[in-house]
């Protein structure tokens, strides 16, 4: 049957419904989910009460006046039966009416069947959103990747693997955030909207305020309002939120991502390094390695940094030399060249005191000792302002507002940003971020 066929026959179901009860009521008597009847189902079923379940129809089909079904609501799957002699017309309703996908609610006993099963029997149900289109048959096999991309939401109901990602996915943010404020950090929130990009090498993407006829940019990170913040006597504060870049699409990048960004008042990038390993132990066990810069370039590229301008130089080490990294690695000690806002090492003017943790070829950490000398500051954001104004999209910008806060005084601090995308999809196995990011970014159809 053509999809405009299935859709007019289900309307004229929701017309026969219509004359009886509600197709899209606003409330339900739900009394249990469906994880807490699985887990106590033999006191539920002892006990002899009724319960009311809710959930999507996965599962119909008639045996001779017995009919099985099964329905899943966020918890868990449950199966149902109905039965002829018990539910009269209802019975004949429920044939005539339900379609598979349809959102209902059942209310009923429960038992074990010969096989088994835990099972509701079914004393009366009522509709709660009847659908107009079929659910798809084959999604979890689909091998169009892009359909699955597009119409998320049946993804998401339909394929185990994409439900666990965006189930774990919650649970490893909810960690994150547990553990930073065990060790007494303050979680805040900063622009989205900014006047100047800034806080990372990238393209931005441009919008405009009417009320103020001002463009605005989304930010592409928010590291200079967090040193704000430490301006302002805040010593341990972290953030998770999206930030934007206007660049390519592959496996790990998506022009809308998710960071937690963190900064510690009175701390150096050793100090950082060793909480970020212990802060990760549990979701990275293992040996960790430690290799500066400088030597895995030399050992992988073999080139030596000081022969390479900045951006070939970190061309050179995306994709050369960070695929290679397989292990938990820090990479430390950069160029100043490629970490305009960190420290300078004190032994070696020209490298940063600077860090990031690879593994399996993807940055998850990046951090460092920040720089907080507002003169050593402005020439660095002037010579970034010079290559923006000679053509790099990429460079930031000069802020003039930021150093000004600078110069009230920056305590000495570390700083990093985690992506949690790439964790996420480093712990879960996923293939690629647009697996584990609910609604990634994709080209309109036209």
């Amino acid at each position: 049957m053509a999809l405009e066929e299935i859709r007019e026959a289900r309307k004229k179901k929701i017309s026969q419904i219509l004359q009886s009860g509600e197709v899209y009521p606003s409330r339900t008597s739900r009394s249990h989910k469906i994880n807490e009847i699985l887990d106590n189902f033999d006191s539920f079923a002892y006990s002899g009460k009724e319960v009311t379940l809710v959930g999507r129809l996965l599962l119909f089909r008639e045996h001779g006046g017995l009919t099985f079904g099964k329905i899943r609501d966020s918890t868990g799957e449950i199966q149902i039966a109905l039965r002829r002699d018990s539910l009269g017309d209802q019975y004949s309703r429920a044939l005539e009416w339900l379609d598979l996908g349809d959102i209902l609610e059942f209310s009923g006993k429960l038992f074990l069947t010969k096989k088994g099963e835990r099972t509701l029997e079914v004393k009366i149900f009522k509709m709660l959103a009847k659908t107009l289109r079929p659910l798809p048959e084959k999604w979890h096999g689909l091998h169009d990747v892009e359909e699955r991309e597009r119409k998320r939401y049946l993804d998401l109901l339909m394929n185990p693997d994409a439900r666990q990602y965006a189930f774990k996915r919650s649970e490893i943010v909810a960690n994150l955030r547990k553990k930073l404020e065990s060790e007494e950090f303050l979680e805040v929130e900063t622009p989205i909207l900014q006047p100047l990009p800034g806080g990372a090498r990238a393209r931005p993407f441009t919008t405009h305020h009417n009320a103020l006829d001002v463009d605005f940019y989304l930010r592409v990170s928010p590291e200079l309002y967090l040193k704000r913040l430490l301006v302002a006597g805040f010593e341990k504060i972290f953030e998770i939120g999206r930030n934007f870049r206007n660049e390519g699409m592959d496996h790990d990048h998506n022009p809308e991502f998710t960071m937690l960004e963190l900064y510690w008042a009175y701390q150096d990038y050793l100090g950082l390094m060793k909480f970020v390993e212990d802060f990760l132990r549990d979701f990275l066990p293992g040996p960790w390695e430690t290799v500066t810069f400088t030597e895995i370039l030399k050992k992988v590229a073999g080139k030596d940094y000081r022969e390479l301008d900045p951006d070939e130089l970190d061309q050179v080490f995306k994709k050369e030399v960070r695929p290679k990294i397989i292990k938990p690695t820090y990479v430390i000690d950069y160029p100043e060249s490629v970490m305009p806002l960190a420290k300078l090492k004190k032994d070696n003017i020209e490298l940063t005191e600077s860090f990031q943790l690879i593994v399996k070829g993807s940055e998850i950490v990046k951090g460092f000792s920040e720089l907080n000398d507002p003169l050593v500051q402005r020439k660095q954001m002037e010579e970034q302002e010079k290559a923006f104004r000679s053509g790099n999209e990429e460079s930031s910008r000069m802020d003039e507002d930021f150093i000004e806060a600078l110069e009230y005084g920056m305590p000495p601090a570390a700083g990093l940003g985690l992506g949690i995308d790439r964790l996420v999809m480093l712990l879960t196995g996923a293939p690629s971020l647009k697996e584990i990011i609910l609604f990634p970014t994709l080209r309109p159809k036209k």
